[in-house]
């Protein structure tokens, strides 16, 4: 934990009876706390729970109907996230706001100089960035344009971005999504050594063995309401899950099970580079059924070359591919989709769903093709409806309605309906990007379990997270991928945390060289 927050220091924040509605939704109910000079304070809760609102409050983007926010003992200006900034509030943000067409170091520089000054003391703005990304552990190339990047290496620039602006209290979201356990020890301690100097954080996890390594106190809200807080030292994870969730949470757990047959094989793929991203170094690999493939790894590291690969929307550059011992050609999304492939993709806001179309059309958005959605070329909605409405009910989206947007809710509900859409129709393949990233404890189990249940049907499960925990709880066999290599399977238990980190840093591929 950091070192030694005591009622005797300053308060550096205090949010008074925050609330914010939305329509008949209200998201923050009275919701008060402070924050003191070298403290970390974990705000936990259920996807939904408000935690997002309350820091968008606190940051400027939204505006409380009642309540009051003091920054350093001063009145913040509602809505201003530029009065927040200049009163050393630093935020990363869960979904990222950067601009993809301009260059890593341009945006983190965004918004610190006038429009007058472009292009003027660059050469010690890149200086200053380099000494960051080595201090934290960030690695990022500060000319790569943004939009080239991956998940992974945005979420690094959201962090580099919060420190080049010197803020005093920073908001972290999801801060270690990417990184190994080492990298992510490493950022601890820095993180440490700047607590030790005054920053102050608040930060937002869904990984409780973190939330009880970093942080000080817990306040844990439900149903936009503060329902508990407690000092970390005097609680464990299994009681800080139960008081997100009103009650105890059981993980299900994946029972070792014999595969079946190959569903899908790559034999000695390469595909090219793309940009600063690897492709695949002559990766072999088997899918079987009935089977979880776990692959784990530092992102950016050939993950997205795969799962592209997988469903369809490129193809190999060299090497063999098979899909149920026949050798593919042609292969295409379309193809992937009607040969039994399902995907849940890394990016649900920007790869999984439209944020303006209903639930009842994201639904069906990659199979609106199926026999049932359309004929002759037609939508038939009224299908499209009662799929969206099977998926509502089994899988407990909590929504006004299938005809509502999907932008309005959370990401555990949204989630849940693109796991259905994956799941309903009895896929032979499933992709699972990232399928936990963001969600909250209760989510989490759900969704694991209906992935294990789909194993246990007989579906090849190819599971891609940068979780370790993720990845041994879930996965019959583990493989790691650094530069577009792939390490050799190791069964679920054979390997430790530290051990897979040193394979996702490379190490591991030096050795077996």
């Amino acid at each position: 934990m950091s070192t030694g927050a005591t009622g005797a220091q300053e308060v550096v924040l205090r949010l008074d009876r925050i609330t914010k509605r939305f329509g008949a939704l209200l998201a923050n109910d009275a919701v008060s706390l402070e924050l003191k000079r070298g403290e970390v304070i974990a705000l936990l809760g259920e996807n939904g729970a408000g935690k997002t609102t309350l820091m968008n409050i606190l940051f400027g983007h939204y505006v409380a109907e009642e309540g009051q926010v003091e920054v350093f003992g001063t009145p913040l200006a509602p809505g201003n996230p530029r009065a927040a900034l200049a009163a050393g509030v630093g935020m990363v943000h869960q979904h990222f706001t950067l601009a993809d067409n301009l260059s890593v170091l341009d945006n983190i520089r965004l918004g610190t100089e006038s429009l007058w000054s472009r292009g003027q003391g660059r050469a010690a703005a890149r200086a200053r960035v380099a000494d960051l990304s080595r201090d934290f552990g960030l690695a990022v190339h500060p000319e790569a344009r943004v939009g080239s990047l991956s998940v992974g290496e945005r979420q690094r620039v959201e962090i580099l971005k919060a420190l080049y602006r010197e803020a005093r209290i920073l908001i972290l979201d999801e801060p270690t999504a990417v990184l190994t356990p080492q990298e992510t020890e490493a950022l601890f301690e820095t993180l440490r050594k700047a607590i030790a100097r005054g920053l102050s954080i608040l930060f937002i996890s869904h990984k409780l063995h973190e939330v009880m390594a970093i942080a000080d106190r817990c306040v844990v809200l439900r149903h936009g309401k503060v329902v508990g807080e407690v000092a970390t030292r005097t609680t464990d994870r299994a009681q800080l899950a139960a008081l997100m969730v009103g009650g105890e949470v059981a993980m299900p757990k994946a029972e070792a099970r014999s595969p079946g047959a190959v569903r899908m094989r790559f034999a000695g793929v390469s595909t090219p580079d793309r940009g600063a991203a690897p492709g695949l170094k002559a990766l072999s690999l088997d899918l079987r059924a009935g089977q979880i493939t776990g692959l784990a790894g530092v992102s950016g590291n050939g993950q997205a070359a795969l799962a592209d690969l997988v469903s369809g929307l490129i193809r190999p550059g060299s090497g063999m591919m098979e899909l149920n011992g026949v050798p593919v050609a042609g292969w295409t999304p379309r193809a992937a989709i009607g040969a039994g492939v399902a995907r849940i993709p890394e990016d649900r806001h920007k790869t999984g769903t439209i944020a303006d179309f209903t639930l009842t059309e994201n639904a069906v958005l990659e199979g609106y093709f199926r026999p049932g959605f359309s004929r002759a070329g037609w939508m038939d909605w009224a299908a499209a409806r009662r799929f969206a409405e099977s998926i509502i009910g089994a899988y407990d989206v909590r929504c006004p309605g299938p005809q509502a947007r999907i932008r309005l809710l959370s990401g555990g509900n949204m989630q849940k309906l693109i796991l259905g859409r994956v799941l309903e129709p009895g896929p032979e393949i499933i992709l699972a990007n990232q399928p936990v990233r963001g969600l909250d404890v209760g989510a989490i189990a759900y969704v694991h379990s209906r992935l294990i249940a789909a194993r246990d049907q007989g579906a090849a499960v190819l599971l891609i997270s940068e979780d370790l925990d993720e990845v041994q709880s879930l996965s019959d066999v583990i493989h790691v991928i650094s530069e577009g290599r792939l390490s050799p399977g190791f069964a679920r238990g054979a390997m430790t945390p530290a051990e897979l980190g040193l394979w996702m840093a490379g190490q591991g591929f030096d050795h077996a060289a």
